[in-house]
């Protein structure tokens, strides 16, 4: 069964930070790029970071500086750090995994249907307020 399981929202106040895990089961996330989207309150979903196969990794400009993207294959599980939280970034957030065709190992993509329907998780809830 493919599982991707996110852990680590919490409720915290601005400038803080957090650290997201996106732990995977029932695939490897190895030859897999893996993406992090958010929904705000009110708003579409948005894909804020990915990170290719081959380790290539795309910030959204908003997050750009403050979050950084990473993954442990041995772990089988993706992260997203979190730095200088604002109250702009509460949302639930999710994390995707496609594998990677040939030749795109050092692509990703923020657009939801890049990402295998059957590897997203449920999400984790961030909130970010005084």
């Amino acid at each position: 069964q493919l599982q991707l399981v996110e852990s680590g929202g919490a409720l915290v106040q601005p400038g803080e930070s957090l650290r997201l895990s996106c732990a995977v089961s029932g695939f490897t996330l190895d030859g897999h790029a893996v993406g992090w989207f958010r929904r705000a309150p009110g708003k579409e979903r948005e894909g804020i970071s990915c990170i290719s196969s081959g380790g290539v990794t795309h910030y959204l400009g908003s997050v750009k500086g403050r979050f950084t993207i990473s993954r442990d294959i041995a772990k089988n599980t993706a992260y997203l750090q979190m730095n200088s939280l604002e109250p702009e970034d509460t949302a639930v957030y999710y994390c995707a995994a496609v594998r990677s065709p040939t030749g795109g190992e050092y692509e990703c993509f923020f657009e939801y249907y890049y990402y295998d329907e059957d590897k997203w998780g449920k999400g984790t809830l961030v909130t970010v307020s005084s």
